[in-house]
């Protein structure tokens, strides 16, 4: 599988750190949380997703020889920091919330705990692996919400940011709840189910439609669809109708058919009927082109007779919401919890847990925020998933995500599951925790001016 595994996909303020706080001796534990300042309006909620990726990269990381090699080239590095960058290690503990469990604002997704050059060397990359995959899961979930019962294939790589982004777009919408993907790798590095149709140049390359229909079927007779709107999408249909008695006759089953273009409800019904008129009832109908959530959920409103939707660029860009506002912030150092005091940035101090309550019905009734070591009712969210740098445990099969996901989704009150409305979930702040926060500024204000 390709990864992105050089160390130096960093930022330079976290080298020039390092070797400031080698210089001050400043090597004492740390701890740092992600986690997502405030929700975009159009966002009830959030998806958790990237922990593995999370847990793979500090487990691996390195600095080779020759990272090593170039870094003592540019001159800007002292011995110091590159003797301590040739024996890195990450052996730090990590807590996190599981993989598909919807998060909401300013609650920690992940924490770190660690000497500090080390937990503050992380940032970068930890944030670049789990923005993506929170910001694709969630847009995903409020897909698999638009069209219940519907199968949800990404075809968004050619769309995505990069090769790495396509690919964990694929593994995030896959854990949002989506059937599989169009990208191959996919299903190579994560065992996700790939499919594939064919293209309109395809079609356009024979010299009739029904003849580029059977030389397909004929090579690849298996999960067997065609794309019906290259030129015609009645016609086409009907081209389906005519030619599948002679596939049935060389043991071809017609699948489905792809609609891609147009007025898809309308396609869609009179695709539908003359599917039905020519006993092709099992036929399923495919509907991609241009799809985000409020399209998905405008035709299952409409009662389009469409039995899966393939959803790209609005998925792997997560084009009306394409970044979110997450940070990974110092709450802790040398034991003493930290805070952040910017307006509009000011961060909650101390290492938090976060506690949810659930009605008789099983749906959330709210979470609770406060300090790790408080008592509070409800489940807390954020577990222990690494420790001296290694696993806890076995990596989870994405099928248990996915069911994880599931479970979350169908836990969100009425309100917040809604994609067309704004819904906000009640997030209380436990007493302790708003202690500590004033205990937090008077330490600030106390040493701030000293030298």
């Amino acid at each position: 599988m390709p990864q992105a595994t050089s160390p130096l996909l960093t930022d330079l303020y976290q080298l020039n750190m390092a070797e400031a706080y080698l210089a001050g001796g400043m090597m004492r534990t740390a701890v740092f949380e992600f986690f997502v300042r405030r929700l975009p309006p159009t966002r009830n909620f959030l998806l958790a997703a990237g922990l593995e990726q999370v847990l793979d990269f500090l487990e691996t990381l390195r600095f080779e020889a020759d990272d090593i090699a170039w870094l003592a080239s540019t001159g800007r590095f002292s011995p110091r920091l590159l003797d301590y960058l040739s024996t890195f290690r990450f052996a730090g503990d990590v807590d996190a919330v599981p993989e598909g469990t919807a998060v909401f604002a300013n609650e920690p997704i992940l924490r770190v705990t660690a000497p500090l050059p080390a937990a503050q060397f992380v940032e970068t990359r930890l944030m670049n692996i789990l923005h993506l995959q929170v910001l694709v899961a969630s847009k995903a979930a409020r897909c698999v919400l638009a069209a219940p019962g519907r199968a949800l294939v990404d075809f968004g790589f050619r769309r995505a940011h990069g090769a790495e982004a396509g690919l964990y777009a694929a593994r995030a919408s896959y854990v949002a709840g989506f059937a599989g993907t169009a990208t191959v790798e996919a299903e190579r590095a994560f065992g996700i189910r790939s499919f594939g149709t064919m293209a309109h140049s395809f079609i356009e390359a024979h010299a009739s439609e029904a003849q580029a229909f059977l030389d397909f079927a004929r090579a690849r007779p298996e999960g067997l669809t065609f794309l019906i709107d290259t030129y015609d999408t009645e016609a086409a249909a009907r081209t389906v109708v005519r030619i599948a008695p002679v596939l049935a006759a060389e043991g071809i089953r017609v699948g489905a058919v792809r609609i891609d273009s147009g007025d898809v409800a309308a396609l869609a019904a009179r695709v539908r009927a003359i599917l039905d008129e020519g006993d092709l009832r099992d036929v399923t109908i495919f509907a991609s082109g241009g799809l985000d959530e409020r399209e998905l959920a405008r035709l299952v409103a409409a009662g389009a007779p469409i039995d899966g939707f393939g959803v790209g660029t609005s998925l792997t860009t997560s084009e009306d919401v394409p970044a979110l506002e997450c940070v990974y912030k110092l709450q802790e150092y040398d034991g003493v919890p930290r805070k952040k005091l910017s307006p509009g940035k000011a961060t909650w101090p101390g290492r938090k847990q976060v506690w949810r309550r659930y009605d008789a019905d099983g749906r959330m009734a709210g979470d609770t925020l406060s300090v790790a070591g408080d008592d509070l009712p409800g489940a807390p969210l954020l577990v222990p998933v690494m420790a001296g740098g290694r696993r806890l445990a076995p990596p989870p099969t994405l099928g248990s995500l996915r069911e994880r996901a599931a479970a979350s989704l169908a836990a969100l009150p009425a309100a917040v599951r809604r994609i067309d409305a704004a819904a906000d979930y009640p997030v209380a702040v436990g007493a302790p925790l708003q202690r500590l926060s004033a205990e937090a500024d008077l330490w600030i204000a106390e040493r701030r001016d000293r030298p």
